[in-house]
């Protein structure tokens, strides 16, 4: 992930020094990681020689995961990404609990 990609999710997700990972749902870490692993294989096919056509294989990987991610969304009617980091999943799951 970008520095600056980076810096503006933990903006979202309201952190200051915290790992991004750690604070990440299990569907935004596989997203991420579809991205990653995609960007790593069409990256072994294209072998690139440069900066720029590097960027363009990450743009690639990154689109495919943002494809997913649009899919998955229109599928379920709901957010993949969101500002919730881990103290406030984990107050939101006990909340449920609570009052179940």
């Amino acid at each position: 992930m970008e520095w600056f990609e980076c810096k503006r999710n933990k903006r979202h997700k309201d952190l200051k020094k915290e790992n991004l990972r750690d604070h990440m749902t299990n569907l935004e870490l596989v997203l991420n990681m579809l991205a990653e692993a995609t960007t790593a294989e069409i990256s072994k096919e294209k072998k690139p020689k440069n900066f720029v056509e590097n960027t363009i294989i990450a743009k690639q990987g990154g689109t495919i995961a943002g494809n997913t991610r649009r899919e998955i969304e229109a599928k379920t009617g709901k957010k993949v990404v969101t500002r919730l980091n881990e103290k406030k999943l984990k107050a939101k799951e006990e909340n449920k609990k609570f009052k179940e």
